[in-house]
């Protein structure tokens, strides 16, 4: 049996290994730096970028919290408004229901002044009559001597004149 050897020396192998070598190195020159640096032009972008969304992120997250508070200022303003403006409402219905109180007294009290003059009036002037009646009833049993029954008819008759003036007048 014939052994041949594990490793032979080819030229076409060695060649191979100078021209990867050579083309390596030629790459490694003029190409791999421009890659690398590329590379971590391109890697410094990316994190600018993500520097910078992070930086519009948070300058978002404190307008959105200041938009927030606004509102809840502005809500909180307008139930303060809408408070005082129902406090003065009910301020101004208090007066005004005061006021009308105060009027329907004003014009109660009136009336029963009013009233009470009326009722002194009728009463002086029911006096007048009185007086008058007693008078004419005087002056006609002056005139007469009569007995109970006679008496009695002028009475009446009296009284029966006086019911006319009274509804006359």
């Amino acid at each position: 049996m014939h052994s041949a050897p594990l490793i032979t020396l080819n030229w076409t192998l060695l060649m191979v290994l100078v021209t990867f070598l050579i083309l390596y190195l030629i790459l490694k020159k003029y190409f791999f730096e421009k890659v690398r640096s590329f590379m971590l032009a391109r890697e410094q972008k990316v994190k600018d970028s993500f520097d910078n969304a992070e930086s519009v992120n948070r300058v978002a997250e404190e307008r959105l919290a200041d938009y927030n508070e606004q509102l809840a200022n502005i809500e909180e303003e307008r139930r303060e408004i809408l408070r005082a403006a129902k406090a003065q409402g009910e301020d101004s219905a208090r007066e005004i229901v005061d006021e009308a109180e105060r009027r329907a007294s004003l014009m109660i009290a009136q009336a029963e002044s009013e009233i009470e003059r009326e009722r002194l009036h009728a009463i002086e002037t029911m006096r007048e009559q009185i007086a008058i009646l007693a008078i004419i009833a005087a002056e006609k049993i002056i005139e007469q001597k009569l007995d109970a029954a006679e008496q009695q008819s002028i009475i009446d008759n009296v009284i029966r004149q006086a019911s006319e003036r009274t509804w006359k007048i």
